[in-house]
């Protein structure tokens, strides 16, 4: 996938930025290098690989102590609703701001 000058000036229109000729000459080639990167990573054949933990995984030949994934705070979602005006099923009721 490559972008056109007319793609980016398009975008920045969207994005409201004020973007001349040369800049957007600029940008066009950084996303299109972009781009470009992607479509690469993208043809690597990863079949095969398996996924890692951790990123250093990949680097690190001694495994990484992880803790245990364990609830170790109380809930105290009740005392923290009790001042709240209105709540329900846990949540917080707001008035409507948007029609």
């Amino acid at each position: 996938m490559s972008l056109t000058l007319s793609d980016v000036k398009r975008i920045a229109n969207l994005a409201q930025l004020d973007m001349d000729e040369a800049h957007a000459e600029i940008a066009l080639n950084e996303l299109n290098g972009i781009f470009a990167l992607a479509e690469q990573m993208q043809a690597v054949d990863t079949s095969g690989v398996a996924p890692l933990s951790q990123p250093l995984a990949a680097v690190l030949a001694l495994p990484l102590r992880l803790r245990d994934d364990v609830v170790t705070e109380e809930d105290h979602r009740a005392e923290y609703q009790a001042p709240a005006p209105k709540t329900e099923d846990g949540l917080y009721l707001v008035p409507k701001v948007i029609e």
